[in-house]
């Protein structure tokens, strides 16, 4: 698809919860595994500009491969838990799959590679996975093949890492594992042979990083016994040989390598050990080289990452050469549960750590404050799958939910002094105990949720949220007012010890910080404090610890009467009727229950189908409610007309599909009707995409009973199990409509359809263009939704007459991504 048809506006995600995922390349660039993807993440400006989709399986381990002259790295390798191992090459600004290693019989657990000869045309790869072997691979040009596999028995190597020795073009390879020893290989014609084992740590080996440096290599490696070891290896004749009987020598672990016309020894000494973790240290990493004067130069500095929830930078002092202890950050409180690994930019003025839940945690050194380190914005998202999404009614942010139990806001961010807009995420407002699988907006500021239990719950924004939504976007505190109930409104809200109920938070109930009742109690239960809200004042989009804790909505109704786990949820326009499912294998538990939102009383029950409700949808004349079903069918209710006007909203089944009649031969996952409420359309498994509507029916279709609502398109097949549809509320002058569908591959398409008077005119259906390879899912595509208004949210076109609108999108990848679309152009 054209770049002016769709671009990427924004992607969440985070990554993957294993320790080698994460990689800082010299051009600036993070990649990181996400799901079944890689994607490229640019810290500077705060987005993913892209994912790379060819795994078919959890990506594990990432790597960018360093350069001989220390550029912009230009191929990039990545490992998952489908056994292979990518290598992805940048061709033409893009990246593309360029070699594919296929061997393992388990996981890719880590992977490292680097260039054995000066014009970067033989790539040597080194491999580890849970089938107990390290695997080598050439890639020359455009193949690839298996060198050699280095078993392991019954042991596992968790880490490993490629490096030249000094003053020659022999690779030496380090890997650490559950036997508590480091195990060192060097390449003697052609094959990898055993050369040392390192012993020291006394717990799993998490990490090894090798740094080259002045004709000499050093090694990092951590453990789970809380220590760092760093080994020098040294060419045996720099090795000072007049040394005195009596000099205190570190014991040397010595081994030779054969040259062409010669052989050379080395030894392995231990240069220091750093204690610094209370915890397992799961991550080291060097600062990264850097080329100058045409000499590679390799500072010193090294960065660790552990689950105490900190990072230390580490440097020898300038007198003594003794490795001190430079700079300590982390978070502090919180249900993190530490850091899986970490990395370091080029400059080494940012540093980046990922956690157990997938966050990313960036700090970088502010000069403003005499060179501390502050944490910084860093993109955000959900570790499991996205299970539903929703703007808001004015279109200015999206709220989410996801099976990793969390509901999380994201809205445009512009900072100071500069014209970029990025999407952050500023609120997660539930924090949950069940994965979560749908909700509705019903208003500005408060929507209903449903999770994988028999309750639905009702949130609504806090005093904190509003004031720092205005603070953040620009809007002003008065127009959001305008829109709020201000009466009684809670400062914030905290969950209870072992609750699932976010508890309000009011302006009494705080103790403000630094004041004499801080830290005092009368009693036992005030050493406990049910909450641990602190007011924020925010000018940017706020940390992950501060996500976690600070940002919750409280929850102001719980709405008792499914059976069984929720499954779906909707809301009327005016926001009146909120309408849920459940899931069901039986008539008596598949009924749809509707629910006032001024008394949160149950109205209705609507007993029809037979099997899960899938989706709901209220047309947007508020005139009648949609659903479909896992019994392949669907039904229309209408709401009564009533003369009392102050009475609740009372729906009545319109016309339904049956078995016998229905077009769709499969799981009808997804529905949505047309801006102007003259059409609904259907999507299935089947592959079938039809819409629907009142008028005359096709003689070979059967009528559906005497309404006189049918099908009003020709059946269009996608190609592949429809999940997700959604109509553009921007309409063309022509009378013809614009339709976003999601499929089970990942894929979404757009569609234009126009009502065809004269069946003999042509085709009702045209395909306007499909997202590349770069803005797709990985994984089948959950829901989608265009913004309600025109317009890009937090650009100056923010505006129907613009042409341009947006798509948001969310995947059972983890991934929600913002498509700009001018459909102008389409």
């Amino acid at each position: 698809m054209a770049a002016s048809i769709a671009e990427t506006c924004f992607v969440s995600c985070c990554a993957n919860r294993t320790p080698n995922v994460l990689s800082w390349g010299r051009g600036g660039i993070v990649a990181f595994g996400t799901c079944n993807s890689v994607a490229l993440y640019h810290p500077k400006r705060r987005t993913i500009f892209a994912t790379l989709n060819g795994h078919t399986g959890r990506v594990n381990a990432v790597k960018w491969v360093l350069r001989n002259d220390c550029g912009a790295e230009t191929e990039l390798v990545s490992g998952g838990s489908d056994n292979q191992v990518l290598v992805w090459e940048v061709q033409d600004g893009k990246f593309t799959k360029s070699g594919q290693c296929e061997g393992h019989t388990r996981a890719v657990c880590a992977v490292d590679a680097i260039y054995l000869d000066v014009d970067s045309r033989q790539l040597l790869i080194a491999s580890a996975a849970s089938d107990s072997t390290v695997k080598i691979w050439m890639k020359q040009d455009s193949k690839t093949q298996c060198l050699q596999t280095l078993p392991f028995g019954n042991g596992f190597m968790m880490d490993l890492s490629l490096a030249l020795l000094p003053g020659t073009r022999v690779p030496i390879l380090a890997c650490g594992g559950d036997d508590c020893r480091i195990h060192l290989f060097t390449r003697q014609e052609e094959q990898f042979e055993k050369a040392l084992s390192l012993l020291g740590h006394e717990d799993w080996i998490r990490g090894v990083a090798w740094a080259v440096r002045d004709g000499e290599v050093l090694l990092a490696s951590c453990a789970q016994d809380c220590l760092i070891r760093m080994w020098k290896v040294l060419a045996k004749s720099d090795i000072g040989e007049d040394l005195d009987e009596e000099t205190i020598k570190m014991k040397e672990f010595v081994f030779s390598v054969k040259l062409k016309d010669s052989s050379l020894s080395f030894a392995v000494t231990l240069e220091t050990v750093l204690a610094g973790h209370e915890n397992w240290v799961y991550g080291v990493c060097w600062q990264p080289s850097f080329l100058r004067d045409g000499i590679v130069q390799q500072p010193m500095r090294l960065l660790s990452a552990s689950m105490d929830k900190t990072m230390i930078l580490w440097a020898p002092d300038e007198e003594s050469g003794v490795w001190l202890e430079q700079v300590r950050v982390g978070e502090v409180g919180g249900n993190t549960l530490g850091f899986y690994g970490c990395q370091m930019s080029p400059d080494g003025s940012m540093i980046l750590a990922h956690a157990f839940h997938g966050a990313l945690h960036l700090w970088y050194q502010d000069l403003s404050k005499e060179g501390e380190w502050s944490p910084g914005v860093v993109v955000s998202g959900h570790f499991n799958s996205v299970q539903d999404l929703s703007w808001d009614p004015d279109g200015e942010f999206l709220v989410s939910v996801g099976a990793d139990q969390t509901a999380r806001l994201f809205t445009p961010w512009k900072k100071k002094n500069q014209t970029e807009v990025t999407w952050h995420e500023i609120s997660r407002p539930q924090i949950h105990g069940y994965d979560m699988q749908c909700l509705a907006m019903v208003g500005r500021f408060q929507f209903v949720s449903g999770a994988d239990e028999k309750v639905l719950r009702v949130f609504r924004a806090p005093r904190n949220f509003v004031e720092n939504f205005s603070n953040i976007t620009g809007t002003p505190l008065e127009k959001l007012w305008c829109s709020t109930d201000t009466t009684d409104l809670p400062e914030g809200a905290s969950t209870p010890a072992l609750g699932l109920s976010n508890k309000a938070v009011f302006q009494g109930d705080l103790v403000p910080q630094g004041s004499e009742d801080e830290g005092q109690f009368n009693t036992v239960s005030d050493q406990y404090k049910e909450s641990y809200f602190q007011p924020l004042s925010l000018t940017e989009p706020p940390p992950e610890d501060h996500l976690l804790q600070n940002t919750l909505w409280p929850e102001v109704q719980k709405l008792y009467g499914h059976g069984y786990e929720m499954f779906c949820v909707a809301s009327n326009n005016a926001r009146t009727v909120v309408a849920s499912a459940c899931k069901a294998s039986k008539p008596e538990h598949a009924a749809i229950l509707l629910w006032s939102t001024s008394s949160w009383k149950q109205l209705l029950s609507l007993p029809l189908h037979s099997l899960t409700v899938t989706q709901m949808a209220f047309s947007p004349d508020n005139r009648f409610l949609l659903a479909v079903s896992r019994d392949r069918t669907w039904s229309l209710w209408r709401q009564q007309e009533d003369i009392h006007t102050d009475s609740e909203p009372c729906y009545t089944l319109y016309t339904h599909t049956h078995k016998n009649n229905s077009v769709h031969t499969r799981i009808i996952w997804a529905c949505d009707w047309s801006p102007d409420s003259k059409y609904f359309v259907t999507a299935s498994r089947d592959k079938k995409v039809i819409i629907w509507g009142e008028g005359s029916c096709d003689e070979n279709v059967e009528k559906n009973c005497q309404l006189m609502v049918c099908p009003r398109s020709s059946v269009l097949d996608v190609g592949d199990a429809a999940t997700a549809v959604s109509f553009c509320p921007m309409q063309y002058p022509d009378g013809s409509y614009i339709l976003s569908v999601g499929l089970e591959c990942g894929r979404i398409a757009l569609y234009k359809w126009k009502l065809l008077t004269d069946p003999s005119a042509g085709t009702d259906w045209i395909k306007c263009g499909e997202m590349d390879e770069f803005q797709r899912h990985a994984l089948s595509v959950k829901r989608l939704r265009w913004r309600p208004v025109g317009g890009r949210a937090g650009h100056a076109d923010d505006t129907g007459d613009s042409g341009w609108t947006q798509l948001a999108s969310a995947g059972a990848d983890h991934c929600i991504k913002i498509f700009n679309i001018n459909i102008r152009t389409l």
